[in-house]
């Protein structure tokens, strides 16, 4: 994620632009349709600092404390004393601006530097994903860049500068993956989640209630090596170890940036003061290495052609699949689950209705074309990646002096400096949507489709999309028809359902405590 997204290549999906719901609605139905471009021209806008400011230059507040002293204290209130959340709306409060300065984690003796000028509006967050503005280079995890002995010695994609020249390369491959992939994603998504339902069944069963977490990874670990590579885990050394091995791989990673939820005086010292050795998630990394390796052949085939070795592209369909595409399914299924449980009754209701009336009208199938007329459903997706983006954090370097705006106010950022935004905040912008902190599945619907050049979870507006020079999340369409397919899947199979909600190191934890089946 070069800057943060769930970086997967895109399916270059393209959906017909005129088609009607199965059912009147009282909103003009505006069909937008998805698809990807592999334009090795990207747009580039006027510079903010070649034009005229808007207004008055104000002084970015906030400050940095002293050396040491400030990154650790704001460290601490982050991870411990506020929280992430109260850590952001206190400073704001505090300064009476949604840009202001502050430290960011892991700070000493991780990161050399942790100073970052804070961007939580909806106005000022897109500068960083203008490649025009701000670097990418080594800022996928913030102020600090996880060992390259992760990645096999290779800076993978998701740390280039689309600058560089193989960021084009690797992107162009990836965008490979799936353009060779896509007549199985949704056969492959039907078959593995239909496993995970029957799962869920019998726990919930058994128990009196079922854990989402476990049976949705294998669900997704497998759909993910089937659909894109057409190999079944089970049928090789990997079995069902893949998502225990992920799971391992990526916290050795992230752990700097991360609460496991130990005591403080544990957490500290082992994974926020000192980096843990990549050595001890050699042995899981080498076996995932080796599945990938074997089950890639046509893909590292096509590498090779694009001057790529097979290794560095192995190690980058690894990272794309397992980092990229693995953790954000492992985040926005249970994202989803929460808020569409929250809705309640009513809401499953009117999504059944809507899915099963679409899907009888198209001979039983569920196809990407079918998919377009179901307003609600892509609308309630849509609402999930707005109020909880399954990668809250982006950063990017000022590649020259600038000028940045929020809704009231007009800053300069030196060359150098580095911007971060927290997408929570930016996409609950109050001043752009109203309702702001509600869950509003219909707010996409007709009219509504204007506000999604606001939503922003792939690194870049819903709106547009992933290029060759740009860092927008290359699989953008794959993971939001991976969305939508669970949410269908969901609907086709059960009238309704209940859960409780807890909290993960990495999003939401959830168990269903009933699963109503599909009466009509």
């Amino acid at each position: 994620m070069a800057s943060p997204s769930l970086t997967f290549p895109s399916l270059q999906l393209q959906f017909p632009t005129h088609t009607k719901s199965s059912k009147p609605s009282k909103h003009k139905l505006i069909v937008r349709p998805i698809f990807a471009s592999v334009s090795e021209k990207p747009s580039v806008p006027v510079s903010q600092s070649q034009v005229t400011p808007p207004g008055p230059i104000r002084k970015i507040p906030g400050d940095y404390g002293l050396p040491f002293i400030g990154p650790m204290k704001d460290r601490l209130d982050y991870f411990y004393n506020q929280g992430r959340e109260e850590f952001f709306r206190s400073r704001a409060q505090k300064h009476q601006s949604t840009v202001f300065r502050s430290n960011m984690p892991p700070g000493p003796f991780i990161s050399s530097n942790s100073k970052v000028i804070v961007l939580l509006d909806g106005k000022s967050f897109p500068v960083l994903f203008d490649v025009s503005k701000v670097e990418k280079k080594d800022v996928f995890t913030g102020t600090f860049m996880p060992s390259t002995e992760f990645t096999g010695g290779f800076r993978v994609l998701s740390y280039l500068d689309p600058s560089e020249p193989d960021h084009t390369k690797l992107k162009r491959l990836l965008f490979f993956l799936l353009q060779s992939s896509r007549d199985r994603v949704i056969p492959e998504f039907h078959s593995c989640f239909s496993e995970l339902f029957e799962t869920l069944e019998s726990e919930l069963a058994a128990k009196g209630k079922a854990s989402f977490a476990d049976p949705n990874d294998q669900a997704s670990f497998n759909f993910l090596a089937r659909a894109l590579y057409g190999t079944k885990p089970t049928d090789t050394k990997l079995g069902t170890d893949g998502p225990g091995l992920i799971t391992t791989w990526v916290v050795f990673q992230l752990s700097p940036i991360l609460t496991l939820g130990l005591p403080k005086f544990i957490e500290e010292p082992l994974i926020h003061t000192f980096r843990l050795p990549a050595f001890l998630a050699k042995s899981s990394y080498q076996k995932l290495y080796d599945f990938f390796y074997d089950a890639s052949t046509h893909v590292l085939d096509e590498g090779e052609k694009m001057g790529i070795s097979r290794e560095e592209a192995c190690h980058n369909l690894l990272f794309a699949t397992c980092f990229n595409s693995f953790g954000g399914m492992k985040i926005i299924f249970p994202t989803i689950l929460k808020w569409v449980g929250r809705g309640g009754v009513k809401l499953h209701t009117q999504l059944a209705q809507e899915i099963r009336s679409v899907v009888k009208s198209n001979g039983g199938k569920v196809t990407m074309a079918s998919m377009e007329q179901m307003p609600l459903m892509k609308s309630t997706v849509y609402e999930a990646f707005r109020i909880e983006p399954p990668v809250a954090l982006q950063y990017g370097k000022a590649k020259q002096d600038l000028v940045i705006e929020s809704h009231d106010s007009v800053f300069e950022v030196k060359e150098g400096e580095m911007l971060f935004g927290y997408q929570p905040f930016a996409t609950k912008d109050p001043k752009i949507f109203e309702r702001s902190e509600e869950f509003v599945p219909d707010r996409f619907v007709g009219e509504g489709e204007k506000l999604l050049k606001h939503v922003l979870w792939s690194n870049g507006p819903e709106t547009e999309n992933p290029t060759l020079g740009n860092k927008q999340c290359a699989g953008k369409d794959f993971v939001v028809l991976a969305a939508r397919l669970f949410v269908v899947d969901l609907f086709l199979r059960y009238d309704s359902f209940d859960i409780e909600v807890g909290t993960s190191v990495l999003g939401s934890a959830i168990n269903l405590t009933s699963l109503k089946r599909a009466s009509f």
